[in-house]
Order: C-alpha cells, then sequence, then structure tokens
C-alpha cells in the first residue's frame, strides 16, 4: 500500500470519530498536510505530517505506517506519532472565563436601570482582570 486517502486515515487512526466528521474537517480547511489545505481525496504517504484543528488546538501527527482500517487506541502509535507541542496541549486546560448575572425567576426582563447597572458590573468585572 503506497498511500491511503486522508480522511480514510484519520477515522482510522482515531483523530475522529467518523469518517464523515474526517471529510467535514478536510472540506472546512481544518486538516493541512505541510501547510496546504486538503481535500478528503487528498493520499497520504509515510512520513507526512498532518495538522488538524479541532476547537481551540492545532494537533500534528507524522505518519509511521498506512492503514485503511479503524484500530484499537493502543496501536495507533504504530501508525501515526502525536507530534503536537505542548503549548498546544496546554490549551486544553486553560480556563475559560464566565460571567453570569443571576437574575429571579419570573421577574420578566431587565428594565433600563437593572441593564445599565449589569452594563456596569460586567465592564468593571473584565477591564479589572485585564490591568
Amino acid at each position: 500500500m503506497d498511500s491511503v486517502r486522508i480522511d480514510k486515515f484519520l477515522w482510522a487512526i482515531r483523530v475522529f470519530k467518523t469518517r464523515s466528521d474526517a471529510t467535514e474537517a478536510c472540506k472546512g480547511n481544518k486538516v493541512t498536510i505541510g501547510g496546504a489545505a486538503v481535500k478528503p481525496s487528498r493520499e497520504v504517504k509515510e512520513g507526512d505530517v498532518i495538522s488538524v484543528r479541532k476547537g481551540a488546538v492545532q494537533y500534528s501527527y507524522r505518519t509511521v505506517a498506512l492503514l485503511e482500517k479503524r484500530v484499537g487506541a493502543k496501536e495507533v502509535e504504530k501508525y501515526a506519532l502525536n507530534i503536537t507541542p505542548q503549548s498546544e496541549l496546554d490549551k486544553l486546560n486553560a480556563p475559560v472565563e464566565t460571567f453570569f448575572i443571576r437574575r429571579d425567576r419570573g421577574t420578566g426582563r431587565p428594565t433600563k436601570k437593572e441593564r445599565r447597572q449589569m452594563d456596569s458590573i460586567y465592564t468593571s468585572f473584565f477591564t479589572d482582570e485585564e490591568e
């Protein structure tokens, strides 16, 4: 086997749950080989570096061997090496800042005065954080 379709390979090494998810990622320019966006039919060869954007993280894989059928999670290392830099993996554990103002149920929509108060609390919270 000289080459395999990129969507089939990404599904086989368990980057995506379904092959159609891998195809959609390719169509959405979330998969690149050598810095160039690829179509789902692009052939992968041994030694290629594949980059996949999933959410905020850009994963990188180097192909070691080719396969067409899905394998168990323990066997993935035989076919692809995860060469994602630690700085990208740290994005998974980054705290997500959320801000929620609680209002009693059944009070309806806020009045203009309440809205201004909520906006001032919101802006003071985020301007203090950045300084």
